[in-house]
């Protein structure tokens, strides 16, 4: 089985670079260095035309805190709407409630102003108090294709047991564990292997002098994508 292999792009040549090299799906944001926000429509139209691998959008207004209030949801909602209009193939949310549970009704309105995209839930997943439950809440929701974690650890490569319980949680339902933050081309056979994770996101890892604020570099991509088909015997 083909492990997904998904790229963070910020700009235009982000996604050309990611695509040509073997990335599976771009996750499209800007200001990374905030942990990624909501790109413009001009962004989100251009990128979606210049690749031939899905485009999954951030939605995200503000890096503040991943509890929102009535202007930051009509906020998001609008511009689901406008993902969804741009062709997107996905959004990526994440709203948790005052307490650090997953904000059940923000999220289903969320989904149903995302219009049918496929969801992944961002790493606010990781802000929650009981990972366990949050997986749970989010099996609840069919249209939640994706839940984007890095264990709770600000590095997923210091979670490879919660990352194992994750997987073995959510296997054979309809949402992927999505392992990120923190992973390199060094360490990604050996991660895969003892995870058994099916989908890995890459930021920093795979960018020039791994740095978030640089352009994406080819040859770590293509380095990458070798090493997940020998991970994954393909």
């Amino acid at each position: 089985m083909s492990i997904l292999f998904e790229v963070i792009a910020t700009t235009v040549a982000d996604a050309r670079l990611a695509a040509q090299a073997g990335a599976n799906r771009i996750e499209l944001v800007t200001a990374m260095g905030e942990g990624g926000l909501t790109p413009s429509v001009g962004v989100i139209e251009a990128v979606v035309a210049a690749v031939d691998i899905p485009v999954n959008v951030i939605v995200r207004p503000h890096s503040r805190s991943f509890v929102y209030d009535a202007d930051d949801y009509a906020v998001m909602l609008r511009d689901l709407r406008a993902v969804k209009a741009a062709g997107a193939n996905g959004a990526v949310i994440g709203m948790l409630n005052a307490e650090n549970e997953i904000d059940r009704e923000g999220l289903a309105r969320a989904i149903d102003a995302a219009g049918g995209l496929a969801i992944t839930f961002h790493r606010a997943f990781d802000e929650t108090r009981d990972r366990r439950k949050a997986l749970d809440v989010l099996l609840g929701f069919d249209a939640v294709t994706n839940v984007l974690t890095s264990g709770g650890q600000a590095s997923v490569l210091s979670a490879e047991d919660s990352i194992r319980e994750l997987v073995r949680q959510a296997d054979g339902s309809h949402c992927t564990v999505l392992a990120g933050a923190g992973l390199t081309v060094e360490a990604i056979e050996g991660f895969v292997t003892r995870t058994q994770v099916e989908a890995v996101h890459f930021g920093s890892g795979v960018r020039v002098g791994s740095n978030g604020l640089a352009p994406v570099d080819p040859a770590k991509v293509t380095q990458v994508r070798t090493l997940l088909d020998r991970a994954s015997g393909n």
